[in-house]
């Protein structure tokens, strides 16, 4: 029986390889009763009950194109990673079906638009926390899942199935750091570090009054969070030895001058295709 569990978990890591899935995780159900930390009504067997096992799929965010956020080339990145996983849970969901195993899966964003979000801020399920319960990350000051690989820049999808597969170790060392970067960089001030734990208080209605207005000008989300954050391999890729200095001092150097020629590739790409901001008066600006 445990080598047909095996064979079968192969099977989907090949599936997922195939199909270039940067990472895949397995979380018994069991794990989000052991934990007691998402609420019953969240849980899987809650939400299908012929739920045995949570594979979690992520795929990163391409941390140059992170870094022009507020930008149309980040949103549009957004939408293709969201596109691809959303397509990824269901091919993977026919193929577990197919082979006798129920199963279904959660899309990215399960909330018809800002003003549901809103009135009831919270998903109908969380990838954070499947993600932590698949040995993907822990969870940062930020909210966001840090992985070794991308740091929080990951977009998640899961599928819950009848299979019952092994599941991966989780991570018992916090990977954020707690440099506070994300705190002193989110532009409305969300987050607020603790010294009591790694997780910040996290203003939800504040975070969400700043993706209100970047979709006004259609260059959503903001990801400040995800793009200052200096956990992630990927961070040795491209290089960059002062960037925690020219993340942290953007703001200022660029309210004193728009035309900084440090930050001058990402104002260009900021400056071509997005609409320009809204005063707070809500009157559009001249010329």
């Amino acid at each position: 029986m445990e080598s047909k569990k095996q064979n079968l978990k192969e099977e989907v890591l090949r599936f997922c390889r195939e199909r270039d899935v940067e990472l895949v995780g397995f979380a018994p159900v069991e794990r989000w009763d052991a934990f007691g930390e998402v609420p019953p009504e969240f849980r899987p067997r809650a939400l299908w009950p012929f739920s045995r096992t949570v594979i979690v799929m992520g795929l990163p965010m391409l941390l140059p194109i992170v870094e022009t956020t507020p930008s149309v080339l980040h949103k549009e990145m957004y939408t293709v990673v969201n596109h691809k996983l959303d397509t990824l849970a269901y091919e993977l969901a026919n193929f577990l079906n197919g082979k006798g195993y129920a199963s279904s899966f959660f899309c990215r964003d399960t909330y018809a638009n800002l003003k549901a979000l809103r009135s009831a801020p919270f998903a109908a399920f969380s990838h954070v926390m499947a993600a932590k319960y698949a040995g993907l990350g822990t969870i940062g000051v930020s909210h966001c899942l840090l992985t070794q690989a991308f740091g929080p820049r990951v977009r998640f999808v899961s599928v819950l199935t009848a299979a019952e597969l092994p599941g991966d170790p989780l991570l018992t060392e916090e990977l954020c750091i707690k440099c506070g970067a994300c705190a002193k960089c989110c532009p409305k001030q969300a987050l607020v570090m603790r010294k009591d734990q790694v997780i910040g208080d996290y203003d939800k209605a504040a975070c969400l009054e700043m993706h209100e207005e970047l979709v006004r000008r259609r260059c959503y989300p903001c990801g400040i969070c995800t793009k200052v954050c200096p956990i992630g391999e990927d961070r040795r890729l491209y290089g960059g030895k002062e960037l925690q200095r020219k993340y942290l001092e953007e703001a200022k150097a660029l309210a004193a001058n728009p035309d900084d020629p440090a930050y001058a590739s990402w104002a260009h790409i900021r400056k071509w295709g997005s609409l320009p901001e809204v005063p707070s008066d809500g009157k559009k600006q001249q010329g």
